[in-house]
């Protein structure tokens, strides 16, 4: 029997009703993992994650500089003043927190992962450039390595931000960790929001309560309550403590919309509004300022030759220092796919490039040399997976791979050879899918803005959903990636890609 409401109404009830009441909402708060979080201090919450970043910020920026101290008496023994750089450790202790608390990191909560690795790179850079710099105008600057201050900075850029990432995969599932907010408005882009924050707890953004005029959207969304009424905005602020908002109304008129906001703006000190662009990449626009006039600015960061120029420069130096690394596991790969099968090492396929190109893409072969015939035999035979191939254009159990070729797939060992396509021009390490030519129609005009890059061996689809997206779902990907590029993002896609093929997850 389950636990009794006002003398007659059991919890089992309650998560049955369609339409929660301000009461109702009251009592899931209570008994739930939400509610704890509504009700803790939010000083105490962004204090206890604080705390856990700056602790894994601090521990890693000293344990670079001592593996710099490491490497430096490695190759130079008996060489570095170890002692000398003791007094530098009160000025990793302040300098560091100090840069990260005003760029918003501590806690961070709301920032993305692209613009926490921006503003972590901008902060460790420059206080490392501080602290050469002053090293070296004391007294004896020649005992400071600057091998030690150069590998410490690097090591910094990559460990700091894996630390920040662990703790937030270990304890963005507890109940503390976060901030309340209110989704205001339940219709389409309120529950695109609500999965968002609830799939991404990470961020830091909990929602707890929406709220919508339509009557027909009250209930629940992803086990998150709607209750009815605005009006109820200000009752809900004071009784949990809420004291961030989103604005998730984009299709009513401009008009309404500003209402709302200036009636409710002052119950918040954090207003996130989206608007009707959401779902076309929002992230590509940016406000700009015209002369006093408030515009909206759209970007297509990988247009920009600056842009292109960069990319590839960082293509060539990584795929050429990856390739002379991996050649042994190359030609171990060549050897037994030999062994395994009849047919060729390397399978040689026709892509789409950038500008409407055609380029061969090469790949060692994973499948038996009648693959094609097998595809059409089980396509016109089986129904089930004859619509999986039509919306993932895969099959997660092909008839077509060889048993060597199904470890290569999982592992994404066959794109290895791809990086020749990138020393090339072809391609690039990470970009839009290369896209085959039959597949064009089905792309419904958005080539036009696909093929103005060049496709890349790894994405921000391969990193993401991988083959449970469907074709549009990559589509959509790709165009987004396209927008919002940046050398941040590639770093975050390349570091991804590495920790999903080792995992071997999602891949077929």
């Amino acid at each position: 029997m389950g636990l009794i409401l006002n003398g007659n109404v059991s919890v089992e009830k309650y998560e049955k009703m369609e339409t929660p009441t301000l009461q109702q909402l009251s009592y899931l708060m209570t008994h739930s993992v939400d509610s704890s979080l509504s009700k803790r201090s939010i000083v105490f919450r962004k204090f206890k994650a604080g705390i856990l970043l700056l602790f894994s910020d601090i521990l890693l920026i000293c344990f670079s500089l001592f593996i710099s101290l490491l490497i430096r008496d490695l190759l130079w023994p008996g060489d570095v003043n170890h002692a000398k750089y003791l007094p530098l450790v009160p000025f990793l202790l302040s300098l560091f927190p100090v840069a990260f608390y005003l760029r918003g990191l501590y806690p961070g909560f709301g920032i993305d992962v692209i613009e926490e690795l921006k503003n972590l790179t901008y902060s460790i850079t420059i206080v490392f450039a501080f602290l050469a710099t002053m090293s070296f105008l004391v007294k004896d600057a020649w005992e400071y390595s600057r091998l030690a201050f150069l590998t410490s900075w690097l090591i910094s850029l990559i460990l700091v931000p894996l630390g920040r990432s662990l703790v937030k995969k270990i304890f963005s599932s507890k109940e503390w960790w976060g901030v309340p907010v209110i989704i205001i408005g339940a219709g389409k882009a309120g529950e695109n929001v609500i999965n968002s924050l609830r799939k991404h707890q990470q961020i830091g953004l909990r929602p707890i309560v929406a709220v919508d005029d339509d009557i027909d959207r009250w209930g629940y969304i992803n086990k998150i309550p709607v209750i009815g009424g605005l009006d109820t905005i200000p009752r809900l602020k004071e009784q949990f403590n809420i004291d961030n908002a989103i604005f998730a109304m984009p299709n009513v008129s401009r008009k309404r919309q500003q209402e709302i906001v200036e009636k409710y703006q002052k119950y918040f000190s954090n207003i996130t509004i989206i608007a009707d662009l959401y779902g076309l990449s929002s992230l590509w626009v940016s406000t700009k300022d015209i002369g006093g006039i408030l515009g909206l600015e759209f970007k297509q960061s990988l247009l920009k030759r600056s842009s292109i120029i960069r990319k590839r420069i960082f293509d060539i130096v990584f795929s050429i220092i990856f390739g002379i690394i991996t050649l042994p596991i190359c030609l171990f790969i060549a050897i037994v796919i030999k062994l395994d099968s009849k047919g060729k090492v390397f399978f040689r396929q026709k892509r789409m490039g950038i500008n409407h190109t055609i380029f061969e893409i090469i790949k060692y072969r994973t499948m038996h040399i009648d693959a094609e015939r097998r595809l059409k035999e089980l396509l016109v035979n089986n129904e089930e997976f004859r619509n999986e191939y039509e919306v993932y254009h895969k099959l997660r159990d092909d008839p077509r791979l060889t048993k060597f070729g199904k470890i290569l797939r999982k592992f994404s060992l066959d794109e290895l050879p791809q990086f020749w396509n990138v020393i090339k021009g072809e391609m690039s390490l990470i970009g839009p899918r290369a896209y085959i030519p039959a597949e064009r129609p089905e792309m419904q005009g958005k080539d036009e803005i696909i093929l103005k890059v060049k496709p890349g061996i790894s994405g921000l689809w391969q990193v993401t959903d991988r083959n449970q997206s469907s074709f549009e779902e990559r589509l959509n990907t790709d165009i987004y990636y396209i927008r919002n590029w940046s050398m941040f993002l590639d770093i975050y896609i390349l570091a991804r890609t590495i920790g999903v093929v080792l995992l071997g997850k999602g891949a077929y």
